[in-house]
Order: structure tokens, then C-alpha cells, then sequence
């Protein structure tokens, strides 16, 4: 990726912006009795890497599942659909945990970015859990296009995270605060 690149821009964007800092400030102040201690497992360094990025499969790969089974299932997929936006919300709790005890040590622009990866992914799971009512209140349409919106959310979200983990190496670093 150039410097000059859009994602680049974007990222540097979000790192600068002022609405940032506000975001990490009241995230902080909101998450700080929640993050976990030092021994717990959510710290764990047996992977050799933050626990967080392995968990973010299973609630996307739910909620990307669920809008291909909506588009090429049909009304036949409509209960299936419905049930991967559920497993996915089960699942995003302990991925956003996982998250904030390795966001709880960054420091700087790392700790700005994450704070607006973390708010991007809480939007989406707003979504989901929108969709998830809708699809069971019988309004599926609603659900599909609340899950797309969701999608979208996650994508952008994601995008911060991917830049943290693989350009900024904070996945590596997550088991040692000496080196955030």
C-alpha cells in the first residue's frame, strides 16, 4: 500500500482526527472497569499473537454467511440466514473482550485507531442485533438490509483492525506492554 494510497489516507485521517481522541478518552473511561487482568486468558500469549484476531472469524464469517444465504437462498434460506446473525452476536462478545485487553495496551495513534475500529464493530453489532429482531419479528427484508449495513460497518471497522495487526505489528505486541 503507498502512502498516497486511499486506505493510507484514511487511516491517517482517522489517527489525526479530533473526534479520535474524544473516542478514546470516553471509551477508556467506559471500558476501565471491564479490562481484563493481566493473567487473564483472553491475554494469553500461547498462540504467539493476540487472541482477539483469531476470534473475529466466527462472527464474521456468521454474518458474511448470512447475507450470501440471503441473497442466493432464497426464502428456503431465511431460517438459516437467521441463525448465523444469531450465532454471530453470540460470538462478538467474546471477540470485543478479547479486543479490549489488547487494545487496553496501546498507546498513541495504535490506541486512537483502535478506539475506532472498536466503536465501528459496536455500530455493526447494533446492526446484527437489528437484524436479528427484524428476521424475527417476520420482517426479513428489514433484517437483509440491516445485515448489509452491518457488513459495510464491519468491513470499514475491519479495515482499521487489519492496519493495526499486519502494517502496525499490535498483535504481536499484545503480550508485552513494553512494547505497545
Amino acid at each position: 500500500m503507498t502512502q498516497n494510497s486511499f486506505p493510507t489516507r484514511v487511516v491517517s485521517a482517522v489517527q489525526d482526527s479530533p473526534v479520535s481522541r474524544v473516542l478514546e478518552r470516553v471509551l477508556s473511561t467506559v471500558t476501565a472497569p471491564f479490562v481484563p487482568a493481566e493473567d487473564s486468558p483472553v491475554r494469553t500469549e500461547v498462540l504467539g499473537h493476540a487472541l482477539h484476531p483469531v476470534l473475529t472469524d466466527l462472527p464474521l464469517g456468521c454474518w458474511a454467511s448470512a447475507s450470501l444465504v440471503d441473497v442466493i437462498g432464497g426464502r428456503s434460506g431465511r431460517s438459516a440466514a437467521t441463525r448465523l446473525i444469531g450465532v454471530g452476536l453470540l460470538s462478538a462478545g467474546p471477540t470485543a473482550y478479547a479486543g479490549l485487553a489488547s487494545w487496553s495496551r496501546l498507546e498513541g495513534p495504535d490506541r486512537r485507531i483502535g478506539a475506532v475500529h472498536a466503536i465501528g464493530n459496536d455500530v455493526a453489532i447494533v446492526l446484527f442485533a437489528s437484524s436479528f429482531l427484524a428476521r424475527v419479528r417476520g420482517q426479513h427484508g428489514r433484517g437483509v438490509r440491516l445485515a448489509l449495513l452491518g457488513n459495510l460497518a464491519t468491513a470499514a471497522a475491519g479495515h482499521l483492525g487489519g492496519h493495526l495487526a499486519l502494517s502496525r505489528g499490535t498483535a504481536d505486541r499484545s503480550g508485552d506492554p513494553e512494547e505497545s
